[in-house]
């Protein structure tokens, strides 16, 4: 048997202020045939599942197209295209196949396409007949579609935020789909749709309330006939008609127990609606709570949250620190201009620096200040430990780390770059150990790595393109009644 494997991941974040191009794409991660098997094996990702559970199961794998960037704009029109001619183009060099593994994020918007993934999972579909099984994995930031259920035989979301499972839901989509190919067993799915939009700050797997509803899903899982369940926990930046949260249910040729079982998910979902509302801190309360821990805190930047499609160079946070003089803190600033005027001032230099502030208006002014160049690097380093996001290389591009006289530590880098790691400070000689604050420019991601070397984190409610108050976006096409920006909306089951 031959399995095909596509991958096409864009987080889009329509309220930013840019849109995404073709080389975004092909400077980050844009793959074809056999070179996909050497990136991703043995990484911590979706893929690298696919991969272990074909050839435990002496299944040919067959990679055909992997694309990623960074979350940012809304991907243009032509670009949207562009991918589509290559992915197309190699699916049909692939030849005869049996059964695909596809990668979607769930949350791709393009120019002409609101619901980006529905419609390349639905031209996939098209393209090799209905009978050809197909299992999919999301990320649970997906918005969830009629189109993206109604394309594929099975749909998996990831489980745990920071996303700690994505190989291990690779290995649980490759194992099912060869049981399906084996006669063993035949997926159905029902998706439901309850109109709540879960906050971005309530999102973490491992607390509450997420981990009473995944508990719950857990045990819809363990009963007869059930081949997964899936929470999408939603993604709030793609202003979308389906912008909001649902839940998939998977059984084994039973569409009525799909059907069931995902009602009786949803309405639990729905019954502890005012828990997913978002709790928030200012910048000065975030501040005044982090004097009194001893160690090192993690101040956790929501409005500029790269993961999500934020700018990177938010300073909001770092203005606030410099304006009290707090010494050993670490703020890491997209600002290729900045990065280069420092590396041609040279370390042990002083520098006037405008850094950060320059993407948009919303994340806060420069920081503008003479400091000190530190060091230089060249931004590239590996990660080895299991981090959100499942990805082993990260390349900042040309970075500087300087100084500020009340001792800020600012890291300025040439590319976006997501606080997934943290190699992003140790790859450039900073020790977070030895920080006073360490500002992380994410929400729930990072914890991964940081919870083990802050004292504390702290979420901070900071205004911008990912700010955790849904309330301040200016959205135009979600739908409505949506929780909780109608609080009296009602629930009615809509099931895909």
């Amino acid at each position: 048997m031959r399995v095909g494997i596509v991958h096409l991941i864009h987080e889009s974040n329509t309220f930013y202020p840019t849109t995404t191009g073709f080389d975004a794409f092909r400077q980050d991660h844009l793959l074809t045939g056999e070179t996909i098997r050497t990136e991703f094996e043995g990484a911590f990702h979706e893929v690298g599942g696919f991969f272990k559970g074909l050839d435990e199961a002496g299944v040919e794998a067959v990679p055909i197209f992997s694309a990623r960037t960074v979350p940012s704009g809304t991907i243009t029109a032509d670009a949207y295209e562009e991918l589509l001619k290559i992915l197309f183009a190699e699916l049909a060099k692939a030849g005869p196949l049996d059964g695909l593994l596809l990668a979607p994020h769930g949350a791709t918007v393009s120019e002409a396409y609101p619901d980006a993934d529905g419609e390349w999972l639905a031209r996939v579909r098209n393209e090799v007949g209905p009978g050809l099984p197909v299992v999919c994995t999301i990320d649970p930031h997906a918005n969830l579609t009629p189109k993206m259920i109604a394309a594929c035989d099975a749909t998996i979301a990831y489980r745990t935020n920071p996303h700690l499972d994505q190989d291990q839901r690779g290995l649980e989509a490759a194992r099912l789909l060869v049981r399906a190919l084996k006669g063993e067993v035949r997926p159905v799915q029902a998706a439901a749709f309850p109109p709540i939009a879960i906050n971005i700050e309530r999102q973490l797997t491992s607390a509450s309330p997420c981990r009473e509803l995944y508990q719950k899903a857990a045990k819809i899982h363990d009963r007869p006939g059930v081949l997964s369940v899936s929470v999408v926990l939603g993604y709030p930046y793609s202003d979308v008609e389906e912008m909001g949260s649902s839940l998939i249910v998977v059984t084994d040729n039973d569409p009525d127990m799909a059907g069931s079982f995902v009602q009786e998910l949803a309405a639990t979902l729905w019954d502890h609606r005012e828990d997913f509302v978002g709790q928030f801190l200012s910048i000065d309360e975030a501040l005044d709570e982090a004097a009194a821990v001893e160690g090192p805190v993690g101040l956790l930047d929501m409005g500029d949250n790269v993961g999500g499609g934020s700018s990177a160079d938010g300073t909001l946070i770092a203005h606030a620190i410099h304006q009290r003089r707090l010494p050993d803190s670490f703020v890491s600033l997209y600002d290729p201009d900045a990065a280069k005027q420092a590396a041609e001032a040279g370390p042990g230099s002083r520098v006037f620096l405008r850094m950060g502030g320059h993407v948009d208006d919303r994340h806060g002014a420069p920081l503008e200040l003479e400091v000190t160049v530190k060091s230089l690097h060249d931004g590239q380093f590996a990660v080895t430990e299991n981090r959100h996001g499942g990805w082993s290389k990260v390349d900042m591009g040309l970075t500087a780390v300087v100084v500020t006289d009340p001792g800020q530590v600012v890291q300025l880098t040439t590319y976006r770059t997501t606080p997934f790691s943290e190699r992003q400070l140790t790859s450039c000689g900073i020790d977070p150990s030895r920080m006073r604050l360490v500002v992380i420019k994410g929400v729930h991601a990072p914890v991964a790595a940081y919870d083990s070397l802050c004292e504390r984190l702290i979420r901070v409610n900071t205004p911008g393109v990912t700010t955790a108050d849904m309330l301040a976006l200016p959205y135009k096409n979600r739908r409505k009644p949506l929780f909780p920006f109608e609080r009296d909306a009602e629930f009615t089951l809509d099931l895909a």
